[in-house]
């Protein structure tokens, strides 16, 4: 294969990334609009899983939603966007934006498996149709699911902080070279470390679980402005004419 053909190839990853992150883009403020609508309170969640049961037969998709099926979706949407950074960076600092992008397949792979969004769906219209033995038992399933998915618990610790921390390491990395500009690498790093701050709030310090709100607010535009920037630089790296 010539190297032409290989950059082209490269030049297409680029683009790929770029609508992956259009639509990651979407899911985000998909999520700050739900948040926002619902209070975005985390002590007002369900407590029980025969609560959460309660809700999903209200309202199922805010049930999927209060145990990140959202972010899961977007979780899957995001890895041709990581792909493309370690694609953009690997001339840069390859070791370091290999190791970003394992970091951050890793954290996708635990985010996904321990997801519960689905089979505590699948639990509450059974309990709808139970006899009340039978809800004991799947009360019991359902707080079993919980203690490993539930959205601040430690089951879920590292479903959240290591895709942030592979985010992180990138935005290190772009100030290492000029595929990126500093201001997206520094936009990156604060982002990012303010939402590392929020996920160990939330996971080890769950009495000031509102005061980490405080963290994750700006910590969340940043890092939209952040995957802003990400995407308008895929598209000029995807472009024939972009030296890259």
């Amino acid at each position: 294969m010539s190297d032409n053909e290989h950059e082209r190839q490269w030049k297409r990853m680029y683009t790929l990334g770029g609508i992956a992150a259009i639509l990651s883009l979407i899911a985000v403020v998909a999520d700050i609009f739900i948040g926002s609508s619902t209070g975005g309170n985390l002590s007002e969640l369900p407590q029980t899983a025969v609560e959460r049961f309660a809700q999903f037969q209200q309202n199922a998709w805010l049930g999927l939603y209060n145990l990140d099926f959202l972010n899961t979706v977007n979780q899957l949407i995001s890895i041709p966007v990581y792909f493309a950074l370690y694609a953009a960076l690997r001339k840069t600092n390859k070791p370091y934006a290999l190791l970003a992008l394992i970091i951050f397949l890793l954290g996708t792979a635990i985010f996904v498996s321990n997801n519960t969004a689905l089979p505590m769906l699948e639990l509450s219209r059974k309990y709808a149709l139970a006899d009340e033995t039978q809800k004991s038992l799947l009360a019991a399933a359902g707080e079993a699911m919980l203690v490993r998915g539930e959205h601040g618990s430690l089951g879920v610790f590292f479903s959240f902080l290591l895709p942030t921390l592979s985010a992180l390491i990138f935005s290190f990395v772009m100030l290492q070279g000029n595929v990126f500009s500093k201001a997206n690498a520094y936009i990156g790093i604060l982002g990012n470390a303010l939402m590392l701050v929020y996920v160990l709030l939330v996971t080890i310090a769950p009495t000031v679980k509102n005061m980490a709100m405080t963290f994750a607010m700006p910590g969340g535009l940043l890092l939209l402005a952040w995957m802003v920037m990400i995407t308008i630089r895929f598209f000029r790296l995807g472009t024939p004419w972009d030296g890259g």
